[in-house]
């Protein structure tokens, strides 16, 4: 499709003016009906959690008035103060568990235990009462309320026996939810005793399976120290609630209820009211489900869009057609003059504006038709001849298709090394005859230095190794051609020891912090004199800092400025400073410039000395060295 045409610019047009307010209109409606929908259920969820509240509140209040039977009943009472026992007092023990036993539906078992005589009672629905003499309490009773408040709710449980073992296998284990009550000798707080109320987890799931749905939704009844007394997971029973949501729901202690959004879910919780525990009621809602209707009506919406769409896009199409057909004419008959037909029979499309223009058109090329001048055509003869001379020239290739040749016969007379070298030597050729792409990746500029690694090793004859270090994510990295080949290049120049057999030669990339691509080079050659080491590089930073506003003598010794450049002057004396230096100096100078007219401040050249001998060079390429990476001002400087 051609953007720059004028029935393309006609048909977006149109599309555009027609699909945008649809579109507009869909998504406003889609988020006002998705935000209703959303503060609709809100409510509702909210009226029913109040609701929810009241009725466990109204349960866990009748358990707690029932628990403290055991101080309205003035025999019980006087039985636990005194600690005697007989078949009376055995008598009104039972009476009065199986009175708070039955106050309160869905209880499993009471448990009663008298500190004077250590004397232990229990109720169950089928075994009927137990009793223990000289017994200890249950262990769990002093955890929940053996200090501090008299009354504790123990979240959800299997139930045990209290210590009677006689109880299994007539009382099977169930959950449950316990209420314990610390028995005090009023008015002072000598302990008496204690009583525990067993009530089964059927009657909370009773109570909250009426305020939530099961398919879609997830309740939770949560306690004040974190542990899930009704949870569908029955996993999560009795153990700390550990979820993501949790604590963001809690952050206000005093707050008898609230909501939240998160991870794609609204909660809503609220708080029970009740002096005997401080419960927690959770209910996750997902956003999807909310908002189910909505996304129904948007896919309606979507299909009506799709067929509005091709019923726009055909009568779009067909009205470009008729307005730009006489264009379209029009260009085909310049096209035909163009490739020189001068000739073209132009016949007239319509009395309109366009109409007009043809025929004006087919005025003009026959009064070119009658001004071509002799002069013109041997200044095009002329060129002719030129081209002609031009294509006699030694083509390049010609040299590289001969290294073939060579290395072919190479092959086939048994020499396959003089073939690897010449075959090394033709992907030099190649890599330097690409003038088209002045930015290559990491793995094309390593295979080039490979290719002329591999001729060295056959000047020098293996006396070095070389060794490369490259995370396979960072070979399609992009960095400027020929760059790491003058930093090689040094080594074999000034560094390597020729009559030595242990060279050493390494190179290795890394990604640093804020994308930034790093390449160090390493040998073991011979190091530089520290003056000369100095003096490189202050050249270095004398090239970093070209286009700045004051040069590196000046920054180092507080000079005078000089005047400030532009951008495009910087680069250039960048470019001189380089060129102005002399060996080893100008491969690393010119590096450098080059590194800087690419990535600007994010380039960077160090060289130094290694302490176990040889040099490091260190070349830092800027963010825009990773595919469709941008530097920090946002401009893409490929």
């Amino acid at each position: 499709m051609n953007w720059n045409s004028i029935r393309t610019k006609l048909i977006v047009f149109m599309l555009l003016a027609t699909i945008v307010p649809i579109v507009t209109t869909m998504v406003v409606t889609y988020s006002y009906t998705s935000k209703s929908m959303k503060d609709r259920a809100l409510e509702d969820t909210q009226n029913l959690l109040y609701q929810g509240q009241r009725n466990v509140t109204a349960v866990l209040d009748e358990l707690s008035r029932a628990s403290l039977n055991v101080y309205s009943d003035a025999e019980l009472y006087r039985q636990l103060q005194t600690g005697l026992a007989d078949f009376q007092t055995d008598s009104r023990v039972f009476a009065a568990l199986s009175y708070m036993k039955s106050a309160v539906p869905d209880v499993h078992q009471v448990y009663l235990y008298a500190s004077l005589g250590q004397r232990a009672t229990i109720v169950t629905n089928v075994a009927g009462a137990k009793r223990a003499n000289d017994t200890a309490a249950f262990p769990d009773l002093d955890t929940y309320v053996g200090t501090g408040e008299s009354t504790s709710l123990q979240p959800t449980h299997m139930s045990h026996t209290y210590g009677f073992a006689s109880l299994q296998p007539q009382q099977p284990s169930e959950r449950v939810f316990t209420l314990h009550r610390r028995i005090e000798r009023v008015p002072s707080n000598e302990k008496l005793g204690y009583v525990s109320i067993d009530v089964k987890l059927a009657l909370l799931t009773d109570i909250v399976s009426q305020l939530y749905d099961r398919k879609e939704e997830d309740l939770y009844v949560v306690d004040n120290n974190g542990f899930v007394v009704f949870a569908d997971d029955e996993q999560l029973l009795g153990k700390p609630l550990k979820k993501a949501w949790y604590n963001g729901a809690w952050a206000q202690e005093d707050a008898s209820g609230g909501h939240f959004e998160q991870n794609g879910a609204l909660f809503v919780y609220e708080r029970v009211q009740s002096k005997a525990a401080h419960w927690t009621l959770v209910k996750r809602i997902p956003t999807s489900y909310l908002i189910r209707e909505a996304n129904n009506a948007a896919a309606i919406n979507l299909l009506l869009l799709a067929l509005s769409l091709a019923v726009i896009v055909t009568a779009t199409v067909i009205v470009s057609l008729r307005i730009t057909a006489p264009v379209k004419q029009l260009v085909r008959y310049m096209n035909q003059v163009e490739a020189g037909n001068l000739n073209v029979p132009i016949q007239p499309t319509g009395n309109d504006e366009i109409g007009l223009v043809v025929v004006r058109f087919r005025s003009m090329m026959d009064t070119i038709n009658n001004l071509i001048l002799r002069e013109y055509k041997l200044e095009l003869a002329n060129k002719t001849n030129q081209l002609r001379a031009l294509q006699a020239q030694i083509n390049p290739h010609f040299l590289n298709n001969t290294i073939q040749i060579i290395g072919t016969l190479a092959l086939e007379l048994g020499v396959p090394r003089i073939y690897a070298l010449l075959s090394a030597l033709a992907r030099m050729m190649r890599y330097s005859m690409d003038n088209e792409a002045s930015m290559i990746t990491l793995r094309d500029e390593l295979a080039h230095l490979k290719a002329y690694v591999e001729l060295q090793k056959e000047r020098y004859e293996n006396r070095f190794t070389f060794h490369v270090d490259v995370d396979e994510e960072l070979l399609d990295a992009e960095m400027p051609k020929m760059i790491l080949q003058p930093v090689i290049e040094n080594y074999f120049k000034h560094g390597m020891d020729k009559a030595a057999d242990n060279g050493e030669l390494a190179l290795k990339a890394a990604l640093r912090e804020g994308g930034l691509l790093e390449i160090t080079v390493e040998n073991n050659g011979s190091m530089i004199s520290p003056e000369r080491l100095a003096a490189l590089q202050k050249e270095l930073v004398s090239v970093r800092y070209a286009d700045k506003t004051q040069d590196y003598e000046g920054q180092a010794a507080g000079g005078s400025s000089r005047e400030a450049e532009g951008p495009i002057e910087g680069v250039y004396s960048s470019l001189q400073l380089a060129q102005a230096g002399a060996e080893p100096k100008i491969g690393l100078l010119n590096v450098l410039a080059r590194l800087r007219m690419v990535y600007g401040d994010d380039a960077r050249l160090n060289i130094q000395n290694r302490e176990s001998g040889g040099v490091r060079i260190m070349l830092v390429l800027g963010m825009a060295a990773l595919k469709g990476g941008k530097t920090d001002e946002g401009v893409d400087r490929r």
